[in-house]
């Protein structure tokens, strides 16, 4: 899939979640469903944060990381070549949660998150395509990835947690 199709495939999962926040009761933002799980309001902010921290790497693709010839794991050349996660549960690695430590936000800060995060897709595609393909940054699962396949994460990793977002609106929907 070409750079130009990613980024606005990005673009397009990052309007679903900003549509989704108008649809979403304020009174259920925040709370857990009752099967447990995360929050709507979790499920933003690590979405948000995910994607926030994503772009640092893909900062470090495009100002110079040193060349490398590592490159994906297994599980990176399953999610690039499948165009999507594996079907299992997987726990956030705590090298990232400390990081990224899950909490419940307001619908405001969703939102702005969101306009955060369009910025940085705006301000760091432009670079993407003339980085090295050899210049690579680590992920914590999915091994060293260039500048193009972390923008390729990042949508897959959008478009995985809208899949969540839709299992958390049938719990709520089932409740009443």
């Amino acid at each position: 899939m070409s750079l130009a199709k990613e980024y606005k495939l990005v673009n397009a999962a990052l309007d679903n979640y900003r549509a989704q926040l108008d649809t979403i009761p304020d009174d259920e933002f925040d709370v857990t469903p009752a099967n447990g799980g995360w929050s709507y309001a979790e499920v933003y902010s690590h979405i948000m944060q995910a994607t926030l921290l994503s772009f640092i790497a893909v900062d470090r693709c495009t100002t110079g990381n040193k060349p490398t010839k590592d490159g994906l794991n297994f599980w990176g050349r399953y999610v690039m070549l499948l165009h999507r996660f594996p079907p299992v549960k997987v726990k956030v690695p705590d090298k990232v949660s400390t990081k990224m430590p899950l909490t419940k936000i307001s619908k405001e800060e969703a939102k702005n998150l969101i306009v955060k995060c369009r910025k940085r897709v705006e301000d760091a595609f432009p670079s993407i395509h003339n980085v090295p393909l050899k210049n690579r940054s680590k992920h914590p699962r999915l091994g060293m990835l260039n500048a193009a396949q972390w923008l390729k994460f990042i949508r897959i990793h959008l478009q995985h947690h809208l899949k969540q977002l839709k299992r958390i609106d049938r719990n709520f929907s089932t409740k009443g």
